[in-house]
């Protein structure tokens, strides 16, 4: 990759928020998940969560891996599992839920380790996941539409998340403080797609990038790699 691709992915490593997140309950339609994982990647989200409706999911999964190589989509089996596993990560729990105790979305402190919590398209959050949220939120409606279309509003509440952490310098770091590993991973994915697509098929472990965006492996490595290129 060249010096301009490079410094620009190191860029956007050093922005991403990794306890700013979204959860998708039971999100069925294609376009709406792309949207949320496409607005996800716009405000600096490095992965989104899902459980998917059970009879489309090898659907949606599909649907979601093909949505943004640079948002990792974390499917879990059920919305206690996705909410235990983000409680873990020290998250507020946020539904967008009308209720008597929800809140405007606005007051919320996004500064803090948060996770927004979307329901499906026609009926909404379920009452389970209702069960296990910290708190409703609400986008205030003055006309006569009662809501938003999911990726809509997953893209209004993320964009008030994103003002307040530009606020506070949350996006101004020098280096990224995601693991070492990540990092990598994304740095090869990204400077070099067509390298990681033949990697990921032939089984090959990704080889390291040095601190000029350089590919660094050994001669067996690119014996094989070049191989499998020829043989495309």
């Amino acid at each position: 990759m060249n010096a301009q691709r490079y410094a620009r992915i190191l860029e956007m490593l050093a922005a991403r928020q990794h306890d700013l997140t979204v959860c998708m309950e039971q999100v069925h339609k294609p376009h709406n998940v792309s949207a949320v994982i496409r607005t996800a990647d716009a405000v600096g989200v490095h992965e989104v969560h899902a459980v998917w409706p059970g009879s489309r999911m090898r659907t949606m999964v599909s649907s979601a891996a093909g949505s943004n190589s640079w948002v990792q989509v974390k499917t879990h089996r059920t919305i206690a599992d996705a909410v235990g596993h983000l409680k873990g990560q020290g998250m507020q729990i946020l539904a967008t839920h009308l209720s008597d105790k929800a809140v405007d979305f606005r007051e919320i402190d996004y500064t803090r380790p948060t996770c927004i919590l979307m329901g499906q398209e026609k009926t909404g959050i379920t009452q389970q996941a209702l069960e296990l949220a910290d708190r409703d939120i609400i986008i205030p409606m003055i006309g006569m539409v009662q809501s938003l279309n999911v990726s809509v509003a997953s893209a209004l509440i993320l964009y008030e998340a994103q003002r307040q952490r530009q606020n506070a310098g949350m996006y101004q770091r020098q280096h990224s403080t995601l693991a070492y590993s990540e990092q990598q991973r994304l740095l090869f994915e990204g400077g070099y797609p067509v390298l990681a697509r033949v990697a990921k098929h032939k089984g090959l472990p990704y080889p390291q990038i040095n601190d000029v965006g350089e590919v660094v492996a050994d001669p067996a490595w690119w014996n094989t790699m070049q191989a499998s290129v020829r043989k495309k």
